[in-house]
């Protein structure tokens, strides 16, 4: 029965996304508010109801680390050992993002990415075929949400569409942990 009703949810978001809409569904990690990271207006928009300065860039998400390179320069090799060696979510800064709208990619030119596991999220972008942005569903500046109930008015009115699952369950999880890598490989974990 879950297999149908999430079937049935990809639909829905789908036809948002394809029209450049915004989302609020559940990730690997906490709800997010998600577009299409490849459209620009509808990045613009999920700015605008976070209350987000621009200068703060949004994380992306895919599904498989295999289309890493169309979005990444160049994937230093202590990416790929991070991907399939850390058990819980990641969040990569690159250096030198490609192909993304400018207001994807940050300031110096990085972009953050995350590999999802979960099969919601993970089904969701497969179906898109494109990568989804994904930042936490509060305005800036206010807590995180860690379970559906806490998520504000402001932010639930404001999305094009809610997704339907998964509103009872408690994410026991905090949001991803943040490595930042240079050219060389180097890294600095920006958050735990």
């Amino acid at each position: 029965m879950l297999d149908i009703l999430m079937k049935d949810e990809i639909v829905k978001c789908l036809e948002i996304l394809e029209k450049g809409g915004t989302i609020l569904y559940p990730t690997d990690t906490i709800w997010g508010i998600g577009c299409d990271a490849l459209n620009g207006k509808a990045v613009e928009k999920v700015y605008l109801l976070k209350k987000r300065m621009e200068s703060k860039s949004l994380i992306i998400l895919l599904d498989d680390p295999e289309k890493l390179p169309q979005y990444v320069k160049k994937v230093p090799e202590i990416a790929w050992d991070l991907i399939r060696n850390v058990d819980t979510p990641v969040t990569i800064i690159f250096p030198n993002g490609i192909n993304l709208p400018e207001n994807v990619i940050g300031e110096d030119n990085s972009i953050a990415i995350r590999i999802v596991n979960n099969r919601f999220c993970k089904s969701l972008i497969h179906a898109f075929g494109r990568p989804i942005v994904s930042t936490s569903a509060n305005v800036s500046g206010f807590p995180t949400p860690l379970m559906f109930k806490n998520i504000s008015k402001e932010i639930l009115n404001q999305v094009d569409y809610v997704v339907s699952l998964f509103h009872d369950e408690f994410m026991d999880v905090k949001p991803s942990r943040i490595i930042r890598l240079n050219e060389e490989g180097e890294f600095r974990i920006i958050r735990k």
